[in-house]
């Protein structure tokens, strides 16, 4: 039996099927399982919230492998980051440890450190850290940015090629190696049958925020021009919107920080390729929308 956390999530989504189609048993762990989608009917199903560690023993019952996906990069009130990211990975690998589960996958954040900017990075960090001191046989996939054709990201950054000019925040040169979510799904399913490591996960390309905006708006027809806001505008304005709206505003400050952060790897590809995938570029992947 494998346990998948965030299976409803952009990678999840992605992961689901392949298992599937592998033979392996699923158990997939969400809060709301109509988001699974047409693998709902394939998979057992386990309610859990990650920052709540009631449910865990149940979740983890007869699990041979788990793989961790959910992860959050705004506070989910009552919880913040720290707790989702951070302690719920402790709880949840303290429990595989407990059950003695043959594998725990992880998924980090390519350059993650305990000195980023960003409470996201720092939370992944220290999860990534616990993990690699765990007692059992553990692999951490750490991934740049991770899109798929139709995922919120994607989606926001097209209705904004709709505007006459395309917004963005700072100065949009922070470098990425955005991986197809199906690239990514594919490299942990490698992964389940290779010795335990440590795989950077990125695509084939190197781009910048504004090169990655500008891939997005031609997958759609859209050539427009960019307008980079001040980051202190943006951070006044995503500060009101999310006083405004709560968990209802589209952004918050922290998840406009993260553009600022480049997620590279010195080794390029080199990790994807070892484990079987042949990534696609970005351009490539959008245009099959």
């Amino acid at each position: 039996m494998i346990v998948v956390t965030g299976a409803s999530g952009t990678i999840g989504s992605a992961l689901l099927p392949l298992l599937l189609e592998k033979g392996y048993p699923v158990r997939a762990v969400v809060r709301d399982p109509k988001r699974l989608g047409p693998s709902r009917s394939a998979v057992q199903i386990a309610l859990l919230d990650l920052g709540n560690p009631h449910g865990l023993r149940h979740a983890l019952r007869g699990a041979d492998a788990v793989i961790h996906l959910a992860a959050t990069t705004r506070d989910q009130p009552p919880r913040r980051v720290e707790e989702i990211n951070g302690l719920g990975t402790l709880r949840l690998l303290r429990e595989a440890e407990r059950r003695g589960v043959g594998r725990f996958v992880y998924a980090s954040a390519l350059n993650a450190s305990s000195f980023q900017r960003t409470r996201f990075f720092r939370s992944k960090a220290l999860a990534e850290q616990a993990v690699s001191a765990s007692p059992i046989e553990t692999t951490i996939v750490a991934p740049s940015i991770v899109y798929d054709i139709d995922d919120p990201w994607v989606t926001m950054m097209r209705r904004l090629a709709l505007l006459p000019a395309m917004p963005l925040s700072g100065s949009a040169k922070a470098t990425f190696q955005p991986i197809w979510a199906r690239d990514a799904a594919r490299c942990i399913v490698a992964s389940l049958e290779r010795q335990p490591g440590r795989f950077e996960l990125v695509g084939p390309q190197t781009l910048s925020y504004a090169a990655i905006a500008q891939v997005i708006a031609a997958s759609c027809g859209r050539v427009r021009p960019q307008v980079k806001l001040p980051l202190p505008m943006v951070r006044t304005g995503l500060i009101w919107s999310r006083a405004l709206l709560g968990g209802g505003s589209f952004a918050t400050w922290e998840e406009a920080e993260l553009l600022e952060i480049a997620m590279t790897s010195d080794r390029g590809d080199a990790d994807v390729r070892a484990l079987g995938v042949s990534p696609l570029g970005m351009a490539e992947v959008l245009g099959q929308a």
